[in-house]
């Protein structure tokens, strides 16, 4: 699978994996500390080619995602779940299998700044935050859309960002209760 954008990754063993998977190009950022070059050849990128931000599901990878996003605008998000990309000690997309990878590449979300398609009201509403199976629903939501694990306020935040309708998130969170 050929990938045309540039992926940016936080280290080498996560450029190793993805390159024996797949013909692409990676950007490491070597950690949270990113450097003003590593941000100016990623907005050069995007430019060029897009980019797609593929960082750890964990802090330090939200983090890294978060600075990027906010730095370049229009970059994809990649996101693999947790569970699928660890083993007993780490966690990391180096860890993920090949399909795993292949899916959240091939699902990849764009935040844009938009109207918000969804009204707090409306997020409370069905439930996503407050209730006993908020956590549930919030998690069966972030999956389907593939916005990765969230707490309710990043939820919200990202599935306006992603364009996420009412409509869409109530069908999920229906066919989940």
């Amino acid at each position: 699978m050929k990938i045309q954008e540039v992926i940016v990754v936080e280290g080498k063993n996560d450029t190793a994996v993805l390159k024996s998977y797949f013909d692409c190009d990676t950007i490491e950022t070597h950690g949270t500390c990113l450097s003003d070059f590593t941000l100016q050849l990623i907005e050069k990128m995007q430019k060029k080619r897009g980019v797609i931000i593929f960082t750890d599901p964990d802090y330090p990878g939200e983090s890294i995602r978060k600075q990027i996003n906010q730095r370049v605008k229009g970059c994809k998000n990649a996101f693999v779940p947790k569970e699928m990309a660890k083993t007993e000690k780490k966690v990391g997309v180096e860890h993920a299998s090949k399909e795993v990878l292949e899916d959240a590449l091939r699902n990849c979300v764009s935040f844009d700044q938009n109207e918000p398609p969804i009204t707090m009201e409306q997020f409370y509403d069905l439930g996503l935050s407050g209730k006993d199976n908020s956590a549930y629903l919030r998690d069966v939501l972030s999956r389907h859309f593939h916005l990765g694990h969230c707490n309710a306020k990043t939820l919200y935040k990202r599935l306006c960002m992603a364009n996420i309708t009412y409509e869409e998130a109530e069908e999920i969170c229906r066919r989940a209760v």
